[in-house]
């Protein structure tokens, strides 16, 4: 050990014969997100990766015994409530009930719903605004729009709901191709025919939820405006027009720049990027695209993955291994049932595999970084 007399000689000397002074870095304190991964065993961590979901007017017994025994981290309400507050308040609040160290390492659970507008809304009956489809939205002036997300915002939060899987970002090309587009024009869900109309309303959507204090997931990359059937109800959908650096993906890079916190995936398959492998699953669409391309850094999240009949020919397991080896993070299931082969597959590949592992702790790290934010840690 030197003493300090000792150390001020040595920099003496080092000056008088012209030697840089040694440089000390001092290494950032760690932010709360990753002290809590340190903490974290890595169960825990492979727990936080999944998303599962609920009825909005009843708690499933199955979705809560999971966030114990699989350390689910979060939790998404789903189906329709119409009798106003009581019902989802109490769901949210009974999930949330369930943190615990044990389960969760303390740490508290997203909850999110679709609260899009028009009939994409889960959340009904008093209390709740009649929010109207995405393409009436798209005909307010974006002011009027986020200052009417802000107010949607406090009626989410004041059932406990924190995270919003919206606003859609798909761009349609036209009303014509909206009658041939089941998943978005089918349902009104584009906010408008071109990709400025989309980037407009979409931000301005997007930071009204952000004022009012709930996280927002933008849908579905790299966009479903141009398929011709559902990925929840069909195989085989192919995008056969969407190629790198479309037009078609600018509301999203939009949405990247304004911080979007998640980002969805589509499980179509994209003809001109990745004709093998659906987008979600797709390590040149999440990683060199999204990640790379539009230099997105937040949460990677899947369409739903429990019985899109899309993916429905690729075991339980596998889903969820492929989605996080491709770079995603967050494991979106509608339906309970299929969580414990997916969370037993992805905790073995980690012990097995280091590098798979490390994508395991990234994702982790991510949605937790994601929680600190909006003060769930």
């Amino acid at each position: 050990m030197f003493s300090p007399s000792v150390v001020l000689s040595t920099a003496l000397l080092a000056t008088s014969i012209g030697a840089p002074l040694p440089v000390h870095h001092e290494r950032p304190a760690p932010s709360a997100a990753e002290v809590r991964l340190d903490r974290m065993t890595l169960a825990q961590q492979v727990g936080q990766l999944f998303m599962v979901g609920t009825p909005a007017d009843r708690v499933d017994p199955r979705t809560r015994a999971q966030i114990g025994r699989f350390h689910v981290g979060n939790v998404m309400l789903t189906r329709r409530s119409y009798d106003g507050v009581r019902l989802p308040k109490r769901v949210s609040r009974t999930m949330q009930a369930q943190v615990s160290k044990p389960a969760t390492a303390g740490v508290r659970l997203f909850v999110a719903t679709d609260q899009e507008g028009g009939v994409i809304r889960v959340l009904q009956g008093p209390g709740f605004s009649e929010i109207p489809s995405a393409l009436e939205q798209g005909r307010w002036r974006p002011a009027k729009l986020r200052a009417a997300a802000e107010g949607w915002a406090g009626e989410l939060r004041q059932v406990g709901v924190n995270l919003d899987l919206a606003p859609v970002l798909d761009t349609v090309p036209s009303p014509r191709a909206a009658k041939r587009n089941p998943p978005i024009g089918g349902y009104d869900r584009q906010f408008g025919y071109s990709p400025k109309v989309v980037t407009d309303h979409g931000l301005a959507f997007l930071r009204g939820m952000t004022a009012g204090g709930v996280a927002t997931a933008v849908k579905h990359f790299p966009g479903l405006g141009r398929v011709r059937a559902n990925t929840d109800t069909r195989a085989n959908v192919v995008d056969r027009v969407t190629r790198r650096h479309d037009p078609y993906l600018e509301p999203f890079r939009a949405a990247v720049e304004a911080g979007a916190p998640f980002v969805m995936m589509s499980t179509a398959r994209y003809a001109r990027l990745d004709p093998k492998r659906p987008a979600a699953f797709s390590p040149y669409v999440v990683r060199r695209i999204l990640r790379g391309d539009l230099g997105f850094k937040g949460v990677v999240i899947s369409d739903d993955l429990s019985d899109a009949v899309q993916v429905i020919d690729v075991p339980a397991g596998q889903r969820a291994v492929r989605f996080i080896a491709a770079g995603g993070d967050l494991v979106l299931l509608v339906h309970p049932e299929t969580l414990p082969a997916m969370y037993r597959a992805v905790l073995k590949r980690a012990r097995e595999d280091k590098l798979f592992r490390a994508r395991v702790e990234a994702s982790a790290l991510r949605i937790l970084t994601a929680k600190e934010r909006q003060g769930l840690l």
